[in-house]
């Protein structure tokens, strides 16, 4: 009898054990927190913060204006020729601008030597700025430790 109570306490800790894991151990990752600095009532950059909560990040915002967003997107190493309406930073890495879900998650996959992505000239169908069903060309750009931009991905247009 003493033998039958050992073998069914180890049933119910390994099946306790197993109901522990996660469903998907690929997909139950923590993605670190994007922070984004925006202008006062840009709905496109609200719209950008709405998106990435739709992809699963944690996302926090705050305001900055004029010269102080400026600066701030020159510390994180932008380069005006990539300057967008908004600033994000997410585990070391700067996003300008409306940068896709994908390309911020192949970022931090890849881990490049650079200051991060920039989408500059807000363009329309990228996420926050309208349709995807109906969008312009743009491409996603990297940017490297010596201010040069390189193409990191390409989207066509609709």
């Amino acid at each position: 009898m003493t033998g039958l109570l050992v073998k069914r306490r180890e049933f119910i800790l390994a099946a306790a054990a197993f109901w522990a894991l996660p469903v998907d151990s690929a997909n139950s990752q923590v993605e670190p927190p994007i922070h984004v600095v925006k202008g006062r009532g840009c709905e496109c950059c609200e719209a950008w913060v709405d998106y990435l909560r739709e992809q699963g990040f944690t996302v926090t915002d705050e305001v900055s204006m004029g010269t102080l967003l400026i600066r701030y997107k020159m510390d994180h190493g932008v380069p005006v020729k990539a300057f967008s309406c908004h600033t994000g930073t997410v585990d070391g890495y700067v996003l300008e601008g409306h940068v896709p879900a994908a390309d911020i998650r192949r970022l931090l996959v890849e881990r490049p030597d650079a200051f991060g992505l920039s989408v500059p000239d807000m363009p329309y169908g990228s996420p926050g700025m309208g349709s995807e069903d109906s969008r312009d060309a743009y491409e996603v750009l990297l940017i490297k430790r010596d201010g040069s931009l390189k193409v990191f991905t390409s989207y066509p247009s609709d």
